[in-house]
């Protein structure tokens, strides 16, 4: 069982569409990534830019396993790639390690969670987010 390997890929291409299954997850090297909602009538919004040791996916931790956000390279990306299903596993066999592995993807879901409200009300709230900066 192979749970992880480099990956890399110039700008532009999709790393995960929304509703897409979500076989991997990927630990950013360099490079930067673009994460986006969707808005229906408009353009995907971007939410956040994630770049070095950041996270790109969260929902191969949790069922149904279907990407919940878009992301897309912005420059050229190295990564590490991860099997998510072998990971599941391995977080099953240690339930140590799966405690981690849940408490760091929940603090990483919190943040996007707060990152995607805020820049959608900057986006379309008539008034933005009220949050300076």
């Amino acid at each position: 069982m192979t749970l992880a390997g480099a990956a890399r890929g110039p700008p532009g291409p999709r790393v995960s569409a929304v509703g897409g299954g979500a076989p991997r997850f990927w630990i950013a090297r360099p490079g930067r990534v673009a994460l986006d909602v969707r808005v229906p009538g408009r353009r995907p919004a971007v939410i956040e830019t994630l770049g070095f040791g950041d996270l790109v996916g969260c929902s191969w931790l949790f069922p149904p396993h279907v990407w919940h956000m878009g992301a897309e390279a912005v420059t050229p990306v190295r990564a590490w790639e991860f099997d998510a299903r072998a990971v599941r596993d391995l977080c099953r066999s240690d339930p140590r390690l799966g405690e981690a592995v849940g408490r760091w993807v929940g603090l990483v879901l919190a943040h996007r969670l707060h990152a995607a409200r805020t820049r959608l009300l900057d986006l379309y709230a008539p008034y933005g987010s009220g949050i300076p900066g």
